[in-house]
């Protein structure tokens, strides 16, 4: 009996021990199986992620104990199912979107709302006596209190990578003799609309077609909403009132002289604007928004040059000096007071020089010109081609830090004995004025600029005579958008 049951054990552990073996193969497998589907699922997330797939994970022994028998068969072992992998996803970069014709445009502007006051002088007088009276605003007068000088809006961009344009009309223009001479406010007129064409990759050399800026006068050239003082000088406006024409004009600006305006940019300054270094240019010569009268036309030229003083060391260390000239050649028929414009082409040819030494923190400007143009000659009655000279010299200082914020301080004195072109007749204007001012900026969009002139000043009117004297006191706000 004790030997049945002993056969029967060793029969059973024999018979069981083959089945144990294949189990124990049957582990290895699934677990190597499962180690390699983690390999390829490391590699499939490393493709995405664009990094070296790291290697496979190495196959721990097995740790199930075998017990095996020499006179054991071997057992056949059911082959794995294959495991399919997984397609692995390449990221690929989109193409980036074809910009709109809307996204190279770009809209700003300004607003300048003034108050002016005649504190003593001649704020009246009689027919045919001057009365204290400015060309560059009309807000100087009897009874005024708030005006708009300039609402600009601008739209400008890019049409293509060589070529741009310029739109800026003006909302604050006044229309005369509405009602037995009295003016409108609020008209719009155009100011400019002119396309640059680039010729060169660098945007150094470029062609301006359309009605823009007459290069002559560097305070000219400046925009009003960059200028510090409230008003150009007559001196220097006189050449171009209202500083456009339409025309046609080549500016230059070489690397290094970019290299000095991206500078003084960067550091705030007030600049004129990269017109260029150099331009030359043929306009139709009769002044802003005017018809064309004559087959002639003006031609301008200007250069202009920032010297970099800081190897001067010492003072001048970040110091620029800008020096320039420009010269204008014009045949001019003005408005006569008869009606229409004068038969006569009269002759216009004046140059002028400039000088600006930025303020770090104090600086100086200064410009003049000399000529002749047209003016009314009251002892002929008549407009003659007479001569000309007047421009101005400033001073000014910039605090960049205080507790009203920055604020640049100036002082200016300008002189003018010439005709004004633009008015009925081209009257002689004689001016003497010393003005002091501040500009406050408590921030970026908004500018305070009060300022006190004592004037002496010709009005500009041929049929009155004399220099009108007094006090005046202006306050402008500008806001920035």
């Amino acid at each position: 009996m004790q030997r049945r049951l002993l056969s029967a054990s060793f029969g059973a552990v024999f018979a069981i021990l083959p089945v144990e073996g294949a189990q124990a193969q049957t582990v290895q497998e699934l677990q190597a199986q499962i180690d390699e589907l983690k390999a390829t699922i490391a590699e499939m997330k490393a493709a995405q992620k664009g990094k070296p797939s790291p290697g496979p994970t190495p196959t721990p022994p097995a740790s199930v104990a075998v017990a095996s028998a020499p006179t054991a068969a071997p057992t056949a072992v059911p082959a794995a199912p294959r495991v399919e992998q997984p397609p692995v996803a390449v990221a690929v970069a989109a193409k980036p979107a074809k910009p709109h014709w809307y996204d190279r445009i770009g809209v700003r502007g300004y607003t300048q709302l003034r108050f002016s006051e005649i504190i003593s002088g001649d704020r009246r007088a009689p027919d045919g006596v001057s009365r204290l009276r400015s060309v560059g605003d009309g807000g100087i007068g009897d009874d005024t209190n708030f005006t708009f000088r300039r609402i600009r809006l601008i739209l400008q961009g890019d049409l293509s990578d060589r070529v741009s344009f310029y739109f800026q009309p003006d909302f604050a223009n006044s229309v005369a003799n509405q009602s037995g001479g009295e003016r409108r406010e609020g008209f719009v007129q155009l100011r400019d609309a002119y396309v640059d064409t680039f010729l060169d990759r660098d945007k150094r050399f470029r062609l301006r077609f359309g009605q823009s800026k007459v290069p002559y006068g560097w305070e000219n050239m400046q925009s009003s909403s960059n200028r510090l003082t409230l008003d150009r000088s007559d001196g220097i406006n006189s050449a171009v009132p209202g500083e456009r024409d339409i025309g046609v004009i080549a500016y230059y600006t070489p690397p290094q002289v970019e290299r000095v305006w991206k500078r003084l940019e960067d550091d705030g300054q007030k600049l004129f604007g990269n017109y260029g270094a150099f331009g030359v240019g043929v306009f139709n010569g009769q002044g802003i928004n005017r018809t064309e009268t004559n087959d002639g036309v003006m031609t301008v030229a200007m250069a202009t040059w920032p010297f970099a003083l800081d190897g001067l060391g010492g003072a001048f260390d970040g110091q620029v000096l800008e020096l320039g000239g420009a010269v204008l050649r014009n045949g001019i028929q003005p408005e006569i007071r008869s009606g229409g414009t004068s038969d006569i082409v009269y002759r216009e040819e004046r140059g002028g020089i400039h000088a600006i030494l930025y303020p770090q923190p104090l600086g100086f400007q200064a410009e003049w010109n000399w000529g002749r143009g047209p003016e009314y000659d009251v002892s002929r009655q008549a407009i003659r081609s007479l001569p000309l000279n007047g421009g101005y010299v400033q001073t000014m200082a910039r605090v960049r830090r205080s507790p009203v914020g920055p604020f640049m301080p100036y002082a200016r004195w300008q002189y003018y004995r010439g005709g004004w072109k633009a008015l009925t007749n081209a009257p002689r204007l004689e001016t003497n004025e010393v003005e002091f001012g501040v500009e406050f900026q408590p921030v970026s969009a908004l500018e305070l600029t009060l300022a006190y002139a004592h004037m002496e000043r010709r009005e500009g009117d041929e049929r009155r005579m004399g220099r009108a004297e007094g006090d005046v006191i202006r306050t402008q706000l500008q806001w920035n958008y």
